[in-house]
């Protein structure tokens, strides 16, 4: 199992980071480069606990859907998504936020494991986590500058 532990800090209040963490819409902005769309489940606006989206994205040269579920959510302090359905043989993703005076302390934990036995692990230390990580920042590197716009 591979893990992921960012933290981000936005100048923005706790329920604006939390609200743009779940938006459906900015994450597709996130992600222009991958081309990734919701296309079944919440395919706009702000996912909900209990609620499930379906993503479709070219990833490594190759087309992917990708089946998330919310299976967990206290607002405006964290919430959980894990994969349902997709090329990943198990995914989990804690989103964790803090307010701390000013500023909003985002932490994601990205927990993935790929499918292949030995080969998949070796894929996961050698480039995918890499490559996770990387989608990870892109993605909080929009929520923050969202955010402390709409601040200002």
């Amino acid at each position: 199992m591979s893990i992921i532990h960012l933290q981000t800090v936005i100048k923005a209040d706790i329920q604006t980071v939390f609200d743009l963490a779940r938006d459906i819409d900015l994450h597709q902005k996130s992600t222009f480069k991958t081309g990734e769309k919701a296309i079944a489940g919440r395919t706009s606006g702000l996912i909900e606990q209990g609620e499930t989206v379906t993503w479709r994205a070219k990833h490594l040269g190759f087309y992917q859907t990708h089946t998330s579920e919310i299976i967990n959510m206290e607002k405006p302090d964290q919430f959980t998504d894990i994969m349902l359905k997709g090329t990943f043989k198990s995914l989990r993703h804690q989103h964790i936020f803090r307010q701390e005076g000013e500023n909003t302390v985002m932490t994601d934990i990205f927990e993935f494991e790929s499918p292949l036995g030995i080969i998949g692990k070796l894929f996961n230390r050698f480039f995918l986590k890499n490559y996770m990580t990387g989608f990870l920042l892109e993605r909080n590197k929009l929520i923050k500058a969202t955010a402390e716009i709409k601040t200002r």
